[in-house]
């Protein structure tokens, strides 16, 4: 144990030394800080335009209350916050990670922890201070809490306010609930988990609508619709299905083609991690819907893709090791940002390595969705991955 300790500190503070050798701006991080400002000042929320990149908000209203203490800081004190409460957040995930796949080994997550932090998703979560591990932390001690109590659905509920893509959990959790009742008359347990989770979704919605009406009318009626302030769907960061479609078409915006895509993907994605939860495979259920969520958002940037830690673990752990280890270099390669990418749009000239190289993700996603329909009896969940 202590050398696990060990080897993870010193891994980490290499991490350090390394981001800050490049010159990390943690813009992310700088713009929640600009949202949280904008509410204590009674500003417009959907109209700001932050730091020199010029970038607007893109979260529920919820979310920059949630910002506010931000404000309180200074530049560096707040990246170096970001930091360390990011490298906190990692060893975490690693623990529930850990915990679902039925591996919670106290020594194992040291271990895991040290390797993690290099895998680019993780590092470009802590090189832009986003808050990705701590939305997935939410969702995954939502999902691995020993027995059923009041919180369930705290997790995913104030997930889902922050940021709506882990959402798609509790519309697993309704879809699973009603697929055993319809069976066998079953699912209570899955229903009630899926409207506690509604309900802190609702209620912390309506309490920014509550304190921030003008920007909670324009987030839900207009921003939300609205993709194109998150980002051009075509840039290399972005490893949902339509940021690949819209590479492989050289268009930016790929339009109903992307929908019917998004749409059959979702529904083919739901039904494997139903069928996963249903036939006691706690750990593929949660990690399928995962990888589903980040297929059919909109926009899902290389961050988001933090995901592959558990996913990894559970091929690992389930005797697939050959596949974690294929799984595992497609997100330390750092291979998307092999090809031309930045100003002036280079993605939608792609050639065919280049498609290639930049759907990596997605195209790790698709595959993992096959062998979670084909898991079976490959992984054998233990008791605290049979407790969503």
């Amino acid at each position: 144990m202590p050398t696990a300790v060990g080897v993870c500190l010193l891994s980490f503070a290499a991490f350090w030394v390394a981001q800050r050798a490049a010159h990390v701006s943690m813009i992310d991080l700088l713009v929640y800080r600009a949202e949280g400002a904008t509410v204590r000042a009674g500003g417009d929320l959907y109209a700001l335009r932050t730091t020199h990149a010029r970038l607007p908000t893109t979260y529920p209203p919820f979310a920059a209350l949630l910002f506010t203490p931000l404000t309180l800081l200074d530049t560096a004190a707040l990246r170096l916050l970001g930091t360390v409460g990011n490298l906190a957040l990692l060893v975490l995930f690693v623990r529930l990670s850990l915990r679902l796949v039925g591996h919670p080994r106290a020594e194992s997550v040291w271990w895991v922890s040290a390797a993690a932090v290099w895998c680019e998703p993780v590092w470009t979560t802590l090189r832009y201070g986003q808050v990705n591990l701590a939305l997935a932390v939410l969702v995954l001690w939502d999902l691995t809490r020993r027995g059923a109590d009041r919180l369930a659905g705290v997790g995913i509920g104030l997930a889902a306010a922050v940021k709506l893509t882990p959402a798609l959990f509790a519309v697993f959790l309704l879809a699973a609930g009603i697929t055993a009742r319809v069976r066998d008359g079953g699912g209570a347990r899955h229903l009630r988990h899926a409207r506690g989770a509604a309900g802190v979704f609702a209620a912390a919605t309506l309490l920014a609508a509550v304190l921030l009406p003008r920007d909670s009318w324009r987030f839900w009626t207009r921003a939300l619709f609205q993709t194109g302030r998150v980002g051009h769907a075509e840039d290399t960061a972005n490893q949902a299905l339509r940021g690949v479609l819209a590479r492989l078409l050289h268009v930016p915006d790929p339009g109903a083609g992307w929908a019917v895509l998004a749409a059959v993907t979702a529904v083919c994605g739901l039904a494997v991690a139903v069928r996963a939860e249903l036939g006691g495979r706690h750990a593929w259920a949660v990690t399928a819907c995962a990888v589903t969520a980040l297929l059919v958002s909109p926009v899902s940037w290389s961050h988001h893709w933090v995901w592959c830690v558990p996913a990894v673990l559970l091929l690992w752990t389930g005797a697939e090791r050959r596949t974690a280890a294929a799984v595992a270099l497609v997100f330390c390669s750092y291979a998307l940002w092999w090809v031309p990418h930045g100003q002036g749009r280079p993605e939608l000239r792609q050639n065919g390595l280049e498609l290639t190289l930049s759907a990596l993700y997605a195209v790790a996603g698709c595959v993992y969705l096959v062998l979670a329909r084909r898991s079976g009896r490959a992984v054998t969940p233990s008791r605290t991955s049979r407790t969503a």
